[in-house]
């Protein structure tokens, strides 16, 4: 059983940094990706930044050049630098792993931390 540990969220000042983290226990493929999804209130939970195990990166459009994904070198956790931080960033923030199982695909989610950013 793969579970997720997110930490890092708070409240921040918009134009404000902060750094969430997330690490992967259990046993994982060597080929997966890890990313990062946010969920404002009354809205649909949307990818904010991806990161595949090889190495490629992708951003929503709304974050890039702001927000940076990246991992350590045991490949299980991954991190979202986020910078000059607005008010639209406030909401839930979940990581994701899809990963390969013996099954198929699978999906692990993280239990979410909360970003709030005051203008």
């Amino acid at each position: 059983q793969v579970q997720l540990a997110e930490s890092g969220g708070g409240l921040v000042q918009a134009g404000g940094s902060l750094r969430l983290s997330c690490t992967a226990s259990g046993s994982i493929s060597e080929a997966n990706v890890m990313s990062w999804y946010r969920q404002a209130p009354g809205k649909q939970r949307d990818l904010v930044a991806a990161h595949v195990s090889g190495g490629t990166t992708n951003y929503a459009d709304s974050v890039k050049g702001r927000f940076t994904i990246s991992r350590d070198s045991t490949r299980r956790t991954v991190y979202l630098q986020m910078n000059s931080l607005k008010f639209e960033d406030t909401a839930v923030y979940f990581c994701n792993l899809v990963d390969a199982t013996t099954s198929g695909r699978r999906d692990t989610w993280g239990q979410g931390t909360q970003v709030t950013v005051s203008s």
